[in-house]
């Protein structure tokens, strides 16, 4: 199977459960796997023959600033049907990364990743 990878899009949005989370905007980190057939571009050297990441990362980058989940499991499912509007894309791997979580404990990162 072909994948297009997008790693590392970072993008700050106000997502999360707790009242500040509510009101205080915090960087994400996603991390996608498109699963595309790139046969036909891979031959025609052509654009319009694959899905364009550019566009893609628009989407993600939208939803992630402009939408607002308290569960990043929300935020990663949102982004999978962004990713699956283009129905050349017949599955996608979404991670969101929150990079600054509100907990006591010194932890880089909590995550969630999704298979659609």
């Amino acid at each position: 199977m072909d994948r297009i990878i997008v790693e590392g899009l970072r993008a700050v949005g106000t997502h999360g459960v707790l009242p500040e989370e509510k009101v205080r905007a915090q960087p994400f980190l996603v991390n996608l796997e498109l699963v595309v057939d790139l046969a036909a571009s891979g031959l025609s050297d052509d654009l319009n023959d694959t899905v364009s990441y550019a566009d893609v990362i628009d989407g993600v980058e939208r939803v992630v600033t402009h939408e607002r989940f308290e569960l990043i499991e929300r935020l990663a499912q949102r982004i999978a049907e962004v990713c699956r509007a283009d129905e050349r894309v017949t599955a996608v791997v979404v991670e969101v990364r929150k990079l600054r979580p509100p907990v006591p404990s010194d932890v880089a990162y909590t995550a969630v990743r999704i298979e659609r």
